[in-house]
């Protein structure tokens, strides 16, 4: 296997930039398959009607934060999951979609919080919010002290440029030979490494593997065609192809692999909130609301056939 370690700081040529900025500017005529609203208004989110099924669930003498408001945690990061809006307060994308649509279910108000990512395992211990709706994956360790509803796929993918002439890939053979961008120190490196030794071990040529410090680096190495894909994490990668149309997607791996990994809606443990959260769920999947606030976030990749309380999770290593 090779390595690359690239970063686009002191170690990044300007060369090398010179050249991914001119194939940005290659690709600049084509046309956006998707526009994005970041105003704070959101005209276009999505509303559900109450489901009386969810809130027959939630248990007798359960005490929101704050009655009649459904308290929700989110860290705005990235889009299209979440983000801040034009006006720079205002937290916007699919998981403030979905924790509007959750709160409509259960016929309550919804009060998002914008906090670190980091905070939200404190914060939700000490009661300062109902439910962390936050990409949070199910882990058999968090398990330990948090209850699980989940809501959407975790995946990895392998996106490259428009123009490329990989189709796909789905298993280890698909990238053999190939010279990919992944994260270093991440499940998708894990992936990545353990998809090479076996090809090395069938006798296939192996990856070379490239490393870059940020999403836009990654984004310039494969349209400027230093690298062949990326594979990171998939929706931050969904969004620039939908806005842009530079890369496209050919192949997504469960964050989990060999298992699964699902992003899910976090709760005190035995607080007996999940329940009716994940009824909640399953009751926007039948409406298809679900699917359209998917959609509306070019997330569709992403769906969920059906939300599962406390299902398994990664294990603890």
């Amino acid at each position: 296997m090779m390595v690359s370690s690239v970063f686009p700081g002191a170690s990044l040529s300007r060369r090398v930039a010179v050249a991914a900025m001119a194939a940005l500017s290659l690709w600049g005529g084509l046309a956006a398959a998707q526009t994005f609203d970041f105003s704070p208004e959101q005209k276009g989110r999505l509303r559900a009607d109450k489901d009386a099924a969810a809130i027959a669930a939630i248990p007798k003498g359960f005490k929101f934060v704050k009655e009649g408001v459904f308290t929700v945690a989110i860290a705005p990061f990235a889009p299209p999951i979440a983000t801040y809006a034009t006006d720079a307060k205002t937290a916007v994308g699919f998981d403030p979609d979905y924790a509007q649509l959750i709160a409509d279910a259960l016929g309550l108000k919804l009060e998002l919080l914008p906090i670190a990512w980091a905070d939200w395992p404190l914060g939700l211990s000490s009661g300062k919010y109902d439910a962390v709706i936050s990409n949070v994956g199910v882990t058999e360790q968090r398990k330990e002290k948090y209850d699980f509803s989940t809501y959407r796929l975790g995946l990895h993918g392998f996106y490259v440029r428009a123009d490329s002439k990989i189709n796909a890939i789905k298993e280890p053979k698909d990238v053999a030979g190939l010279k990919i961008i992944t994260g270093s120190g991440t499940n998708q490196e894990r992936i990545l490494l353990e998809w090479n030794k076996q090809n090395i071990a069938a006798g296939l040529k192996p990856v070379e593997v490239v490393y870059f410090d940020d999403d836009a680096a990654r984004l310039l190495g494969v349209v400027s065609g230093r690298a062949d894909a990326n594979f990171n994490p998939n929706a931050p990668q969904a969004y620039h192809a939908a806005k842009d149309g530079k890369i496209k997607l050919v192949g997504t791996v469960n964050a989990g692999w060999p298992l699964k990994s699902d992003v899910a809606i976090t709760t005190r443990k035995g607080s007996g909130l999940a329940d009716a959260l994940t009824q909640a769920t399953n009751g926007l999947i039948k409406t298809g609301k679900y699917t359209q606030a998917l959609q509306r976030w070019s997330l569709q990749e992403e769906a969920l056939p059906k939300s599962e309380t406390n299902p398994p999770g990664l294990p603890k290593f």
